[in-house]
């Protein structure tokens, strides 16, 4: 694995599937009484995140606490780029403290890839603008193969606003990676200007699709992304890409139900179904501690087989 992770495709389907085989290692270690193993002892991880966010940042600082990592949390509301201090000068302030690796969340496209200039510590995009989110496409894809097992032929319907969700560029990119078909749907203003070179087909049928789907991944509306309305109403875009209770009924009784959050219960998909068994909205969640423990082993650990005799006697 290189030195960061900018996007996913800078693995390729066997480095993703090291990182899914990895992952199964240490959602072992949290299950345990204690669930910590001395991997990243003395190496520090550093967050930098400009955008808001829960899931994504709980995760990491979970999962580097758990690798015995040391942290180091930066919050952009009570910090010097308030009295407009430049990324740079922000990043190799930081830098200077002695980190190992930084995650970093930037509003625009292509900050990670900045940072990674900037600095020696390795770099984990945590969400670019509307570019990519590699390791939630990541830990998608280990929660779809823990049900599914492998997802070569599988099939992957993505609903709901597209052209702004980092999240659906990284999981078209993983889904494709490990053989799976991916289906867009979407009405045309919610699609990206142009999906040349995306390896998808596009539907604007939602009904059409779900018999057929191995896998629903819902997307909330982006508001906060769009400069002016692309959809007449929440309500319309309800009606015809909302998943209800009669439209989950459409789908195998194997099919997911996925969601990467904060989920718009009552928009995108309705609450009743956000419970229901194949929904593993929370299981994503919780997989993405294990996910994010593998990559940063990768990305600052002594190596793998080092790594079981740490297990062995944590």
């Amino acid at each position: 694995m290189s030195r960061h992770l900018l996007s996913i495709s800078d693995l390729g389907a066997d480095r993703i599937e090291a990182i899914l085989d990895l992952s199964e290692k240490f959602a072992e270690v949290g299950q345990r009484k204690i669930p910590r193993v001395p991997a990243l002892r003395g190496k520090t991880v550093a967050w930098l995140f400009y955008e808001d966010s829960t899931r994504t940042r709980l995760s990491f600082e979970t999962a580097a606490k758990r690798l015995s990592a040391d942290t180091m949390n930066f919050s952009v509301s009570t910090s010097s780029v308030n009295k407009g201090e430049s990324l740079r000068d922000t990043v190799e302030t930081i830098d200077a403290m002695g980190i190992d690796a930084i995650v970093v969340r930037h509003g625009c496209a292509g900050v990670p890839h900045q940072v990674g200039g900037w600095i020696d510590a390795s770099v984990i995009n945590a969400g670019d603008g509307w570019h990519e989110h590699p390791t939630q496409a990541l830990l998608d894809l280990y929660t779809a193969r823990t049900r599914l097992g492998d997802l070569a032929g599988k099939k992957v319907t993505i609903v709901g606003d597209i052209r702004h969700s980092r999240v659906a560029r990284s999981n078209v990119l993983g889904f494709s990676a490990v053989g799976a078909s991916v289906t867009l749907v979407a009405p045309g203003p919610l699609l990206p200007p142009s999906l040349e070179g995306w390896p998808v087909s596009v539907s604007h049928d939602l009904d059409a699709t779900l018999a057929d789907t191995d896998i629903c991944y819902l997307l909330r509306m982006q508001q906060e992304r769009q400069k002016r309305a692309l959809v007449p109403s929440l309500r319309e875009f309800r009606a015809t890409y909302g998943i209800d209770a009669r439209r989950a009924d459409l789908l195998g009784d194997d099919a997911l139900i996925m969601h990467p959050g904060p989920m718009n219960r009552g928009v995108e998909i309705d609450g009743d179904v956000a419970d229901r068994p194949n929904a593993v909205i929370t299981e994503q969640v919780a997989n993405g501690v294990a996910v994010r423990m593998a990559v940063l082993f990768l990305l600052l650990g002594s190596g793998l087989d080092q790594l079981d005799d740490q297990m062995a006697a944590a």
